[in-house]
């Protein structure tokens, strides 16, 4: 019987981190007679619960409640940096962002790494992309490895919705194709990252933000979160935005109300993605993934933007779906996934030779077996912002606590944090220090040290700055050029 990686012996471990390939035993059940076709929908910067389908009452989304009318839509389910190229990078390896070298946006994924693309086309697979890629360049013109590119484009000067508009046609057009070879198709949304904009930033296109999203006199605001409050003891981070104390609630709800408009406005490009798979007779042999790179922190907190391990910023949506064999609208509110696990899931029911050494695991058991336990935990990790020498920042989550440590500035101790999800989901207070919940604290430090041994952390320190990443480590049929804004 397989060994899930967060249980692997010290002497697997050290195989891996001296270079020994050991693969990656992930296969939950038998390889299906014809493989699927698998479309991978993304969307950049959703909360986990922004979803109607997962009852959210304040946003409508049909498109993506399409796809998971037909599969399983978890709701604890995590990034592994809740930033979007690191994120982004680990969806396509099944491997953390450390060890892939990705610690920063706009950073090339190391090309020794095999990504998805390239291990479906090897596998006989008709290959495209459409839409936002960022490593290193956000739409790479000479390609992606393993991919067609389908639209080429730039973000510079025009709104999510433009650039995810064209996203939309590329993918839609590769839809209709006739072709005798199954696909992975890749449709990556900006939205609602334009939310970004509205949160203190400055440039020409802030006030076209507004203007498409802005309220319209007389209509109803969404509420302030539940969790508005500080967290007493949390950390204060470099990401953290300045100048919000300013803001009143009538400020925050506006803030709020653009984010459901934007969160819409992708929902109706995804559904219609979702239409033309329909129209094309693709539906039932067609494997759907629906995630985002990383969340939100749309007031929770005082929180805007991503950079942070709350829930608003870190978990993120993950629906898998495929018509007629998975599980019909089942919400699953128990099982701890991660982004990483996505690509082993893809080579499970494809029955497609997985890339050796993912750290994920396939979610194929848990969907077919919902009494199976899964994770013991899931990680994250960040870099981001960090000076010469000073280590990253981690979460560990498990069933029940979420566990924070973020490094010490000059001399000072790590700050920790600890919530308790189960009496706290809005985290609000940090029990690290409180003497009942010392076990608690030392196991998940113990949790934290496996995982680090397991993927061989402290083998990659983290890099302080892209260090001009378009002219170092260019993989095969990545972009080189001048980049665009994300």
């Amino acid at each position: 019987m397989r060994k899930r990686f967060e249980r692997r012996i010290p002497m697997i471990t050290a195989l891996f981190c001296i270079g020994a390939l050991v693969p990656s035993a992930h296969v939950a059940g038998a390889p299906p007679a014809k493989r699927p076709n698998i479309l991978i929908v993304t969307t950049d910067q959703q909360q986990v619960g922004a979803m109607s389908a997962v009852g959210n009452p304040l946003l409508k989304t049909p498109g993506m409640d399409s796809i998971a009318a037909n599969g399983v839509c978890f709701t604890k389910s995590y990034c592994p940096y809740p930033l979007c190229s690191p994120s982004r990078s680990s969806l396509h390896t099944g491997r953390p962002p450390h060890e892939i070298r990705v610690d920063q946006n706009t950073v090339p994924i190391d090309p020794a790494i095999p990504i998805s693309g390239q291990v479906f086309r090897a596998a006989g697979y008709d290959t495209g992309y459409a839409g936002k890629w960022h490593m290193p360049d956000p739409y790479p013109n000479d390609g992606i490895a393993g991919y067609e590119v389908l639209n080429k484009t730039t973000r510079l000067g025009k709104l999510a919705h433009d650039v995810d508009e064209a996203t939309m046609n590329a993918a839609i057009e590769f839809l209709r194709r006739e072709r005798e070879k199954p696909f992975l198709l890749v449709t990556s949304f900006i939205n609602p990252h334009d939310i970004c904009l509205l949160a203190g930033e400055k440039g020409p296109l802030v006030e076209d933000v507004w203007k498409k999203y802005e309220p319209p006199a007389g209509a109803e605001l969404p509420p302030l979160p539940p969790n508005f409050a500080v967290t007493a003891g949390g950390p204060d981070t470099p990401a953290k935005r300045r100048g919000h104390d300013a803001w009143d609630e009538n400020q925050w709800r506006r803030y709020r109300y653009a984010y459901c408009r934007m969160v819409e406005d992708v929902d109706r490009q995804v559904g219609q993605v979702m239409d033309a798979l329909r129209q094309a007779g693709r539906e039932d042999d067609t494997l759907v993934i629906f995630t985002s790179d990383h969340g939100e922190g749309l007031g929770s907190h005082r929180w805007t933007g991503k950079m942070m391990y709350y829930e608003e910023e870190v978990a993120v949506p993950l629906v898998v779906s495929w018509k007629g064999i998975t599980p019909a609208g089942r919400i699953d509110r128990e099982h701890l996934v991660s982004t990483l696990d996505v690509l082993p899931t893809l080579c499970d029911y494809a029955g497609v030779q997985a890339p050796p050494s993912m750290r994920g695991e396939s979610l194929r058991g848990i969907i077919e077996n919902p009494k199976l336990p899964g994770h013991e935990f899931v990680a994250a990790e960040m870099a981001q912002g960090n000076a010469a020498g000073r280590p990253r920042s981690f979460m560990i989550r498990t069933p029940k606590f979420k566990y924070m440590i973020f490094p010490g500035v000059a001399d000072a101790s790590p700050a920790e944090l600890l919530f308790n999800l189960d009496s706290d989901p809005g985290e609000l207070t940090n029990i690290a220090s409180e003497a009942a919940s010392a076990a608690e604290l030392d196991r998940h430090r113990r949790l934290l040290e496996q995982w680090k041994t397991t993927t061989c952390e402290k083998d990659f320190p983290p890099a302080t700055s892209p260090a001009h990443p378009r002219k170092k480590g260019k993989r095969k049929g990545a972009s080189a050029g001048a980049g665009a804004t994300p």
